[in-house]
């Protein structure tokens, strides 16, 4: 597992603005928590040993079998299961996608012994490898093309396409149904970044029936608590939206890149999501960091231990207008008191 994450917050007391996660800060979650609080007698029995009911609803929400759904303790969870069926089912490599990507794919696929291949090289390894794509990628905000994913499913042995992000952008998505018909195609969800609840581990797999059941071989009984499946239950069911206006969202992103862009010696990344890279010319992105949370109580996602990224990246996710202004004038302060 890389060290070093986002929202490091226990790390930095009193911060006022968290830039570092890209979850939306600002969901309305007062249904659900109403709702827990009904609920907590299910504290005194086990839950299910495999969570079928949330599957059951994930699969009516989106007009497929559950046979195609398998939910896991976070997509995390479901990232180091997919490498350990994998590994037993004789793949024997792996790539990712373009870098910087998750490390975890790599972390993952390394725990169960199969062995890196360059990405998109099609070499007589190719059908026994496993491609993982994040898509939005994170740190980036990249989105790959439709095109592209039909591609890599022709090249490789099996496609991971992890969709965590996919509720943060405009750009168009694979549908759950294109990978449940897929032949080779597992794609990754992830109800805590849809819904902002990352203190409840809740993710889950889309994929071919016979996948499933190769997936399934793996599982730990009992991964995920009850109180996950209830909440992943009423938020599916009652279809909430946690950002009201993603539009609205996505251009104050934009906002934000310009702001940032126009301050010397700093450049902000495209992105078609709420997240993006920027670099410094000079100076790390510790040293800004430790600036902002310690000055101003604002925390950035230091980006360097990326693989493919350097010391002066960092990784901002939109947050208010007003919180945005504050980070950009915070960023100009450092920057030019350090040109003095």
């Amino acid at each position: 597992m890389l060290q070093g994450h986002g929202d490091d917050k226990h790390n930095y007391p009193g911060i006022r603005s968290n830039f570092s996660s890209n979850i939306y800060p600002h969901a309305e979650l007062t249904g659900l928590k109403n709702h827990l609080r009904e609920k907590m007698d299910m504290i005194d029995s086990y839950p299910e040993p495999e969570p079928h009911s949330l599957e059951t609803a994930i699969a009516n929400k989106f007009g497929i079998s559950a046979d195609n759904v398998l939910v896991t303790n976070g997509a995390t969870d479901a990232i180091y299961l997919i490498a350990q069926t994998a590994a037993k089912n004789k793949l024997t490599h792996f790539s990712v996608g373009a870098l910087p990507t998750f490390s975890e794919y790599e972390d993952a696929s390394r725990m169960f012994g199969l062995t890196q291949s360059n990405c998109c090289d099609e070499t007589d390894n190719t059908r026994h490898t496993a491609l993982w794509l994040c898509n939005p990628n994170n740190p980036t905000g990249d989105v790959y093309s439709k095109d592209d994913l039909k591609d890599f499913a022709q090249k490789f042995g099996i496609v991971v396409i992890d969709q965590s992000y996919e509720d943060y952008t405009l750009a168009p998505m694979m549908t759950h149904r294109q990978a449940a018909e897929s032949e080779n195609i597992i794609q990754l969800h992830s109800l805590t970044k849809t819904y902002a609840i990352p203190g409840l581990r809740i993710g889950y797999v889309i994929a071919p029936r016979n996948i499933i059941t190769m997936l399934r071989e793996n599982i730990r009984p009992w991964a995920v608590n009850a109180l996950a499946i209830e909440a992943g239950k009423w938020l599916v069911e009652n279809n909430v939206q946690v950002i009201p206006d993603l539009q609205a969202y996505l251009a104050e992103t934009q906002r934000l890149r310009a702001m940032l862009n126009q301050i010397p010696g700093i450049s902000a990344a495209e992105t078609q999501t709420n997240f993006f890279l920027v670099e410094m010319a000079s100076k790390t992105a510790a040293d800004l960091k430790d600036y902002l949370a310690r000055k101003h109580h604002i925390l950035i996602r230091d980006a360097s231990n990326f693989r493919g990224l350097t010391l002066r990246h960092f990784r901002v996710s939109t947050q208010t207008p007003e919180e945005n202004d504050l980070l950009a004038n915070a960023i100009r302060e450092f920057i030019l008191g350090y040109l003095k």
